[in-house]
């Protein structure tokens, strides 16, 4: 896939200051929607047009992610134990791989954030408006969150095709409808999310989130406005 038009929108702004702190970015969405592929892609993107993005993911490879990780094959843990090995992982995540990238003026991706923890764990029977709070209180907010949008009949024809082990105990039709219901009232009522339909093409969406950024958070990274005549179309 080509990506000029990020380099192209970008490139038009020649006086590009490194700002105090970077930008983190979330990708959120159902098992299936698309999301590593996405933030791999705006990986690339970003680094067509000099850039050094951290990309990373929730569970993490650490620890508590690891058990999270094991529990999905063979059935998940407890609700409280399994909220608090989420929690304890974001903490360990923040503390050496999110905070330092964006202190170093880093663009920061995200394959899943603190709105997964809010979707899934609500979807369980959670106080979702607790976790939202609890959230945002304790870790760093993004600068924007993609939520790709789409029918658990399609993510998980998509997970069936792409992989041979059968779904695993997050990857149910009837929890995933349950988890995709919180992440669009998470998109009702929370302002940084830009909810994206995520049946569309993989081009399509990757386009969608270029513009966003372009009009949204990279405005901080550019020393004039952001009213390039020189932006084309996707």
């Amino acid at each position: 896939m080509e990506l000029t038009f990020l380099e192209e929108s970008l490139t038009c702004c020649q006086n590009k200051e490194v700002p105090e702190t970077g930008i983190l970015i979330a990708i959120e969405g159902i098992d299936g929607a698309g999301k590593t592929t996405q933030v791999q892609l705006l990986g690339q993107a970003l680094q067509t047009v000099g850039e050094e993005p951290v990309l990373s993911k929730e569970p993490t490879d650490g620890r508590w992610g690891q058990k999270i990780r094991e529990s999905a094959p063979n059935g998940r843990l407890p609700l409280g134990r399994e909220l608090v090995a989420f929690i304890k992982d974001r903490r360990d995540h923040a503390r050496e791989t999110i905070n330092p990238s964006l202190a170093e003026g880093h663009i920061v991706v995200l394959d899943r954030y603190f709105y997964s923890t809010i979707a899934y764990q609500g979807a369980r029977g959670a106080d979702r408006q607790e976790l939202v709070e609890r959230m945002k209180k304790e870790f760093p907010l993004p600068d924007i969150v993609f939520l790709l949008d789409a029918d658990p009949v399609v993510t998980l024809a998509r997970i069936a095709n792409g992989r041979k082990e059968e779904p695993n105990e997050f990857e149910r039709i009837d929890q995933l409808r349950a988890v995709r219901e919180v992440f669009n009232w998470l998109a009702e009522t929370d302002n940084l999310i830009r909810k994206i339909d995520g049946h569309q093409s993989i081009a399509d969406v990757h386009c969608e989130i270029v513009e966003s950024l372009i009009d949204g958070p990279f405005k901080k990274y550019c020393a004039k406005p952001y009213e390039c005549e020189c932006w084309p179309a996707c």
